[in-house]
């Protein structure tokens, strides 16, 4: 019986195939090579073809060649004796005969009066002998072309041509083309290019294994990099060289470990930063009960205190699942909204946060594609955040407004809550946005987790936008939601802007 255990391991690597080095780099060359066989069998073939086909048109011309020389002589003079041949059709094969140097694979036959007469030479094959042949021939009165296919010199193309002298049919002139001499060149000619494209597969295996093997040593690397990366080591490196497709794929890698670098970082301070917040009332709910005695008065005292730690713990709870859902596609549901509706709507609700001077600034109308909930919760909790550092008397004023044309990103909306509160150091202004993050002068004022103001930022982020604070340590500080311009939608706007 075969025993498992729950540890999986990787699938071994079989030693020939490690050996050999079989995988993406042959699959490539593989193709490569089957691509380059099939085009050279292909350019064989083809250009076999072609041969042939040029060597089929040349015995023609070939042939018509010798019966329009043969035909000069019918009509015109013995060259010996200077006289005309006139009727006399075998002085005339006689003289062409003696003249004609017949090409390689060809021959000449001369029929007279329904008769063969004579013929080159040492004929390739002497057809004299086919008597079918013979009496097919001696009966054209016109033009014929054909082929002999079972001749022992291979297939041969024949052109037979009548005599025709003082309007009567004399003779006819038959030229014979044997091409097996010549196939036979084109044969061993292909055979040689064949052999040539052979010997190019060869140096294109050994050269292309060599080059494929250069090329994805970066995927080795890619592969060594990552067996060698632990969850508490993400500070290895591909060392780049070259600016191809496998370089792109190691700068890709190289990116990703850096952002899982610091995904890593940010979740074991987030888990750190959480785990302390949730132990600081969990002691002290364990101690009050703990310490809880049988007095009334001190029962309800204990649980009271209690309810609120819980409660104060469950908004945390809450805050940190909504700061995860910021992560998730439907985390907003974006729609047309009235900003200047928007903001009246957040200062009706925001005076209820506490006994401040509340104001309402500059509103101007404009009409954004965004989600009107996710929106207010950001400002109300701008709003929250501005009447914890500020106290009775001091103001807080809302405003909206639009960037003009002109600036950096002209068209932007600015969402602002500004407070006459104790301010920011500059020291805190980048890191009071982080989760569980508070400036260090506002602690004690503090009453939350820190993660109001990484809500807002979540929001901001969410809505492609961005948070930015603007403060002066004791004359208060202003927090602005900027949302894009592309989230700005036509529509009628004050100031002559649109």
């Amino acid at each position: 019986m075969t025993m498992t255990t729950g540890t999986t391991t990787e699938p071994p690597v079989r030693p020939l195939r490690r050996l050999l080095g079989l995988g993406l780099r042959l699959r490539l060359l593989g193709w490569a090579l089957a691509l380059l066989a099939v085009a050279s069998l292909a350019s064989v073939v083809v250009i076999r073809q072609v041969l042939l086909n040029q060597l089929e048109n040349r015995i023609g011309t070939d042939m018509r060649q010798e019966v329009t020389e043969f035909r000069r002589l019918v009509g015109g003079r013995d060259p010996a004796s200077g006289q005309p041949f006139g009727p006399d059709l075998r002085a005339i094969a006689d003289t062409y005969l003696l003249r004609n140097e017949p090409q390689a694979g060809e021959a000449v036959l001369v029929l007279v009066d329904g008769a063969f007469y004579r013929a080159t030479e040492a004929p390739p094959y002497d057809l004299s002998g086919d008597v079918e042949l013979m009496r097919r021939w001696a009966g054209l009165t016109e033009s014929a072309y054909g082929r002999v296919r079972d001749s022992p010199e291979g297939p041969a193309h024949w052109l037979a041509v009548p005599l025709i002298i003082d309007g009567a049919v004399r003779g006819q002139v038959v030229v014979v083309e044997f091409g097996a001499e010549r196939r036979a060149d084109i044969d061993d000619a292909v055979r040689l290019m064949a052999l040539a494209c052979l010997l190019v597969i060869v140096v294109v295996a050994a050269g292309g294994y060599l080059a494929m093997g250069r090329a994805l040593r970066p995927l080795r690397t890619v592969t060594e990099t990552a067996r060698t990366i632990e969850e508490t080591d993400l500070s290895r490196r591909i060392e780049v060289t070259g600016t191809d497709e496998v370089a792109d794929l190691a700068h890709t890698f190289n990116g990703m470990l850096g952002r899982l670098h610091r995904a890593f970082a940010a979740q074991q301070a987030f888990v750190s930063d959480a785990g302390h917040e949730l132990r600081t009332p969990i002691t002290i709910v364990r101690g009050h009960l703990e310490l809880m005695g049988d007095d009334p008065d001190d029962r309800a005292e204990t649980i009271a205190l209690v309810t609120d730690e819980l409660d104060r713990m469950n908004r945390m709870v809450n805050d940190l699942l909504m700061l995860a859902k910021a992560e998730q596609p439907d985390f907003l549901h974006p729609d047309h909204v009235e900003v200047d509706l928007m903001m009246h709507d957040v200062y009706a609700k925001a005076g209820a946060l506490g006994d401040r001077e509340w104001r309402i600034g500059t509103i101007e109308e404009v009409t954004v594609l965004a989600d009107r909930q996710r929106l207010t919760q950001a400002l109300m909790q701008l709003a929250q955040n501005a009447v914890q550092f500020t106290g009775p008397g001091d103001t807080i004023e809302l405003s909206a407004r639009v960037e003009h044309p002109g600036q950096v990103e002209p068209g932007r909306v600015l969402l602002s809550v500004r407070d006459t509160g104790v301010g920011i150091e500059p020291e805190d202004r980048e890191r009071i946005f982080a989760r569980f993050a508070r400036a260090e002068h506002a602690r004690a004022r503090a009453e939350g987790a820190g993660l109001g103001l990484a809500i807002v930022a979540a929001i901001a982020e969410a809505h492609r936008g961005a948070v930015a604070v603007d403060s002066v340590p004791g004359a208060g500080s202003t927090f602005t939601l900027v949302l894009p311009a592309t989230a700005v939608l036509p529509g009628p706007m004050i100031g002559g802007l649109r």
